[in-house]
């Protein structure tokens, strides 16, 4: 029940970041039943490559916390992260990762690769994935969808 409850306030961020031209991305940190961190994505607006909604939530913890570790930690985001995001879980030591949709050109935890799955890893994250699985897609749809009527009115 919680990882919905955790999840809808992800689709909050990702309905944040297409406020911001961004793609929909949102993602929070929970620890001992509560947010502590929240990051949608702002590559753009903030001129920033490493901006995705994951580092922004970590970074947003981190501060709060006063530490860049998470023992115990979960992070939620609406799409599988990328090999970035999912190297920066490592490195906190997020304990659990819960997404929603899946994506296939550039997820780096189940799809294009299996980074969380390297043995050779010195921290392990658990994964749980497809958490409101199809209204986090509907949202990546929609904006792409948007995106694409609108270049095309502009030819």
């Amino acid at each position: 029940m919680n990882d919905e409850r955790w999840m809808r306030r992800a689709l909050d961020l990702a309905a944040e970041a297409a406020g911001y031209g961004e793609v929909p991305v949102g993602a929070v940190v929970v620890l001992d039943d509560q947010i502590v961190g929240e990051g949608c994505n702002r590559p753009i607006s903030l001129c920033d490559p490493t901006a995705h909604a994951e580092i922004q939530a970590i970074r947003d913890a981190a501060q709060r916390l006063g530490n860049y570790r998470m023992p115990g930690a979960a992070l939620y985001v609406t799409i599988e992260p990328c090999t970035m995001c999912a190297g920066a879980l490592v490195h906190a030591r997020v304990e659990n990762l819960i997404y929603g949709a899946r994506e296939p050109r550039s997820g780096a935890v189940v799809s294009a690769a299996e980074l969380l799955s390297n043995p050779e890893l010195n921290h392990r994250v658990s994964v749980r994935g497809g958490v409101l699985a199809e209204p986090c897609a509907a949202v990546l749809r929609e904006f792409f969808a948007s995106r694409r009527k609108t270049a095309v009115s502009n030819d």
